[in-house]
This record gives structure tokens, sequence and C-alpha cells, in this order.
């Protein structure tokens, strides 16, 4: 068995083949970020008329590195949200329109429920049930997952999300869009205690909430002459921002375990290839003993594949949708 896997959610336009033990055949992710870097940020009307035209190549590069064709594939798996609504739409019209043509069956898939998926992927795969902690630059939640299609939600942001704030801290310092993997390389390099940023714990919930540190970030900034030339400053502001940031990730999903008695955690989303979370977790892990799943950096990010592993399970258990599939820009898992 096959599936083609279709992501358009945001700003890459991905295609992947995956096939039975969830085997990636292809994965092939088009990046728009050189397009997106000089707003400092995804200008979405950018993004969809790229996926128009990327869509096609990106496809047909994934069926030809997976030396297959569109005949071959039993099904058509497609994010349909949550995310950026011009973008879902091209992805969501492009898949629609192949499975007409070839006859082929459409499966819809929540963006997140691929993040969970991603682990899936690597060889070592985690049993149910098991927390997921995704954190991206549009989503910072926590999930316990009691199975296939089983997620309750147990906490999510309340204001900014992980990899959002990472971006804005990052416009803030000068340092350019993406800011997620410059933030990381910088905090290698600085003082983690140069500032005590706030750690907004909200210990009644498993929420998080971003806003509050990425003020105190802000207030430090203005104080400095701009701009900002002393460049071992700016790895200590980045250092002290990503260990408030990773603290209370860490946090989060340690009261999680406690509470819910889980010894299995899955970390996904782009903010997950973070190299001082994923040193972070794995040390709280250990301590624990619990059993940590993080996908590969490549897998973090948003990619077809996983849309293609959660679209085979959902295919396999005749989960299919209707050719009236719409996309939603807000979809809770």
């Amino acid at each position: 068995m096959r599936i083609l896997g279709i992501d358009t959610s945001c700003d890459d336009t991905s295609a992947s083949v995956v096939g039975e033990g969830y085997e990636i055949i292809s994965n092939v992710v088009s990046s728009q970020t050189e397009i997106h870097k000089k707003y400092g940020g995804i200008v979405p009307e950018l993004a969809s008329r790229k996926h128009i035209e990327m869509i096609w190549p990106v496809v047909d590069e994934a069926l030809n590195k997976a030396e297959c064709v569109l005949a071959e594939v039993d099904a058509v798996a497609v994010c349909c949200g949550p995310g950026l609504i011009g973008s879902l739409l091209v992805g969501c019209g492009f898949a629609k329109a192949i499975a007409y043509a070839k006859g082929l069956s459409v499966v819809a898939v929540n963006h997140l429920e691929g993040h969970i998926f991603s682990a899936f992927l690597e060889a070592h795969k985690p049993e149910f049930p098991f927390l997921a902690l995704i954190a991206s630059g549009g989503h910072t939640s926590l999930y316990l997952a009691e199975g296939f299609g089983q997620y309750s939600e147990l906490g999510r942001t309340r204001d900014d999300a992980a990899g959002e704030a990472y971006d804005k801290i990052a416009k803030l310092l000068g340092l350019g869009y993406p800011g997620g993997p410059v933030i990381d390389k910088l905090a290698r390099e600085g003082n983690p205690r140069a500032f005590d940023f706030p750690r907004a714990y909200l210990p009644e919930s498993f929420d998080f909430s971003f806003s509050g540190l990425k003020n105190a970030v802000r207030l430090v900034v203005t104080e400095q002459p701009a701009p900002i030339a002393d460049q071992t400053l700016i790895s200590d502001i980045a250092a002290s921002f990503q260990s408030a940031v990773v603290d209370v990730l860490v946090r989060k999903v340690e009261w999680a375990i406690v509470k819910k008695g889980i010894k299995r955690v899955v970390l996904s989303g782009g903010v997950s290839a973070n190299s001082g979370l994923r040193k972070k977790i794995s040390g709280m892990a250990d301590e624990r003993g619990i059993e940590l799943f993080m996908p590969s950096p490549a897998l973090c990010t948003d990619n077809a594949a996983m849309i293609a592993a959660a679209g085979l399970h959902r295919f396999k258990s005749g989960n299919i949708a209707g050719l009236d599939l719409n996309p939603k820009a807000y979809l809770p898992l």
C-alpha cells in the first residue's frame, strides 16, 4: 500500500509517498523562506501563489523519487487544516482534482495529527498511551494520545505559540527570519542566566503563555542603543530567552507525566528541532525513566510524510473524505 501525502498548510509545499509500516519512500519539501525573509514573516498571499506554482512539480518529484505513478498509489492524503486558508485551498483543490481524475480516494488529515504521526515515521515507534507536545510556529499544545484518533487536549498557548515568539524576538534583535534556528545557534554561545526573564508556569493548568516573556525581552532590548552592536549581549539575550521558553515547555510536560501517570512522551513540531529543548527534555526523561520519542529534525518541521502517515491509518480504517472536502483555517484536533 502506498499513500501520496500533500501538505500546503503554511509556506512549504510538500509531497511524499509513504508505504506500509510508515516507511518513507519519498519526501520532497519546497521552502519559501527566501521569499518571506525580507518581510520578517510569512505573507499569506505570496505563500498561496507560490503553492500554485510549485504544487505539481513537487508532487511529480515525489512520485519520481518513489518510482511510481499516480495510478499506483492507493489514496491521496491532504492536510485540510489548521493553517493559512489560501495555502490550504491550493493543496486540497489539487488533491481532489488528481483523485477525481485517477479514481483515487481522498483522506483528510488534521495538521496537528500529522505532527503526532511524525514519531511513527522513525524506526522506534511509540505505543499508546503517550503524551504529545506539539511546539511550532503556529501551535503550542499538549495532548494525551490514548489511541489512533483518540486525542485529548490538556493545554494550549493562551497567546503566542513558542515558534512565533522565537520569530518575534529574532526580528526585535535584527536577526532575520526564520528566528528559531538563529536564536538556537546564538543561545549555544550565550549565558542563559544573564537575564532573569519570566517563566509563565501557570501552575493551575497545562496552558502556555509567552507574551509576558516576549515583552520582558522587548524592554531589555529597548534599553540598549539601537541597533545592538555587542554580539555577546545579543547571544546572552538569545540564551536567556531560550532558557525561559524551554523551561516552561519541559516543566509542563513533567507535570503532565506526574498527573497522568504516562511514561511515554512524543515531542514534535518545528520547535522540537531546537537543540536546547531536545537536551533539556532528554535530561528530564532520563531522570524520570520516561520513554522519549523525538523525530529527526527534518521531520519536525512541516512535511508531507507526516500527513501521508496519518492518512495511511485513516485510509485503512475507512475514513475517506468526499470531493466536497473544504479546508478550515481553524481546526481543533
